[in-house]
């Protein structure tokens, strides 16, 4: 395939995009994806690079911008990218995963066109396609609010800065695969990162990670971007004020410590109050039989002195540790004072007075099948098909590619009985359902839902049952993309299914994506109306049995 210019790229889409998008600015990257020699862990091992880069390029954006990102593979595998936590309107088409796009192969480039829609907020993007996210291919997506939006902060951030920490394996991607492909699990991680490097207390360091000016306040953006491991963040001698979670302005409070775990981003503001030396920023594991931590370098610009070697303590773990997070995750609430994206306040949507048209339980299941290791939903184990699954849908051949509600809206009673197939559950749109996730497993787990923010309503110990609603918090529950479920636990969240497309839901646990813990979830609109979906793009790539199919007729206005 040739590689068009970025001009030419941008005539294409402006001559596509200009009764939708005309009067909202664009912005244009071009990403060169490749391998490259990285040391999170100080071992050099094999990493991905964009632009050279690990972590990658930071997308900073305003909302309602277009991001128009030209993509070159020069990996040896297929490769997808997705924007996390970004809600696409309208628009799964570049959602990036594997049941609504053909993969870029090696060689070849792909333009992806997406519009961050009314949204503010902390959010990465990461490769889907095998096990390519343990070798990096991460960066940060920053959604800022419009100049005439007020941000709800007592003081304007004098800088921000990302921090993308993570669980790391030395092995390589190509090693974790083939032993997920073996029937063995990926086992413990390595150690953890921050942006790519691990520090250690007491050590030596000339170049700080994060310069802060005396008297100042900064915008710390913290996600997990790991594979498996909840994390635990404390900043030594300062306290953090938690102002933004995946998205959603929250209540401001003071927290000493904030753990966050895998896919999920928040926003903090830290103020250089304290003396002038230098300060470390810690990372460490939490519900993890490893004690695993790291430390970067905070460093006071006029800084006369190295940080302590005493870091603040870590919560409690075990039982105890649960009960310190529940009351944290119970501590999050919606700032319905704020203003959204739009310009409202962004608890005008009362979620709490809308009558539930569905209940879906999910329930996590780790098995073996035919021999081997898998993972699955409601006893099912997802298996992409060679056709995405958007693409049969779309023209017409979901019949000779998948079935749908092969699950049931309940777990079934034998939940060590698990089929492979394609796992599409057909959705109602513009009903208002409650998503019920249920872990009878002994290590914790997170789950992502692609094209919406969910409210994440309640979660406790022990079984769901009916009557768990009049626990639910139905007035500022946090408006979000994740949600985590702790061991022999649940979790309950809510949303309206207006986005029309085919969404990914998925655990946010690599291992167990990779290996068949994911669905997708099919919202069609009655109508093949672009008011409620855009049409195929032109660009867009086509594989499978419609290869050569006539196109559809396309969506009218």
């Amino acid at each position: 395939m040739a590689r068009p210019t970025l001009v030419a790229v941008a005539t294409l889409l402006l001559s596509v995009s200009v009764a939708v998008f005309a009067e909202d600015p664009y912005i244009f990257m071009d990403w060169n994806v490749s391998y490259g020699t990285i040391s999170p862990l100080g071992v050099p091992v094999q990493g991905i690079l964009i632009n050279g880069l690990f972590p990658g390029p930071t997308i900073n954006s305003t909302s309602n911008n277009n991001i128009v990102v030209n993509v070159y593979n020069n990996l040896d595998e297929p490769l997808l990218f997705t924007w996390s936590g970004i809600q696409q309107r309208k628009n799964s088409w570049q959602d990036g995963t594997p049941g609504t796009m053909c993969p870029i192969q090696p060689g070849m480039n792909f333009t992806y066109h997406f519009q961050v829609k009314d949204q503010i907020g902390s959010y990465v993007y990461f490769p889907t396609t095998g096990m390519l996210k343990a070798a990096g291919g991460i960066g940060p997506l920053n959604v800022h609010s419009r100049a005439l939006i007020p941000v709800p902060f007592d003081i304007n951030p004098a800088d921000e800065f990302n921090v993308l920490a993570g669980d790391w394996f030395n092995k390589g991607h190509k090693s974790l695969k083939r032993l997920l492909d073996n029937s063995h699990t990926i086992g413990r991680p390595d150690g953890i990162h921050i942006n790519g490097k691990s520090g250690k207390v007491g050590e030596a360091v000339s170049e700080p990670m994060f310069t802060m000016e005396p008297g100042k306040t900064y915008r710390y953006r913290l996600c997990n971007v790991g594979l498996r491991t909840s994390l635990n963040f404390r900043f030594q001698g300062h306290p953090m004020k938690l102002v933004e979670l995946e998205g959603s302005h929250t209540v401001q409070e003071l927290y000493k410590s904030l753990d966050v775990h895998v896919g999920q981003c928040m926003s903090v503001l830290v103020t250089a109050d304290k003396e002038p030396k230098d300060y470390y920023l810690v990372a460490s594991a939490r519900f993890s039989k490893q004690p695993l931590s790291t430390v970067a370098v905070i460093r006071y610009a006029n800084s006369n002195g190295a940080p302590s070697t005493e870091l603040p303590p870590p919560p409690p773990e075990n039982t105890a540790g649960i009960v310190w997070s529940l009351n944290q995750f119970r501590s999050f609430r919606w700032n319905l004072t704020a203003s959204a994206a739009r310009p409202n306040p962004q608890g005008s949507y009362h979620y709490g007075n809308i009558n539930i048209t569905r209940t879906i339980k999910i329930a996590n299941t780790r098995t073996i099948v035919d021999g081997k290791l898998r993972f699955g939903i409601n006893g099912v184990s997802h298996v992409d098909p060679t056709t995405p699954l958007k693409l049969a849908e779309y023209f017409g051949k979901a019949q000779d590619v998948f079935k749908y509600d092969i699950i049931g809206d309940e777990p079934p009673a034998q939940q060590n009985k698990v089929i492979l197939a394609p796992n599409v559950v057909n959705a109602t749109f513009r009903n208002f359902v409650e998503i019920i996730f249920e872990n009878s497993e002994h290590t914790i787990q997170t789950w992502h839902l692609d094209g919406y923010s969910f409210f994440a309503v309640g979660m406790e110990s022990g079984k769901w049952s009916p009557e768990k609603r009049k626990n639910y918090n139905l007035v500022d529950g946090v408006s979000r993309h994740t949600i985590h479920v702790y061991p022999n636990s649940w979790a309950a969240v809510m949303t309206t299914l207006d986005n029309a497309g085919m969404w990914s839901l998925r655990s946010d646990m690599w291992e167990r994506f990779y290996l068949g813990q994911q669905m997708y979830v099919s919202v069609l609109s009655p109508e093949r109306s672009l008011r409620d979906e855009y049409d195929m793009p032109a660009n867009f790539m086509v594989c499978g049995i419609v290869k050569g199919l006539p196109l559809p007729a396309p969506y009218t206005s």
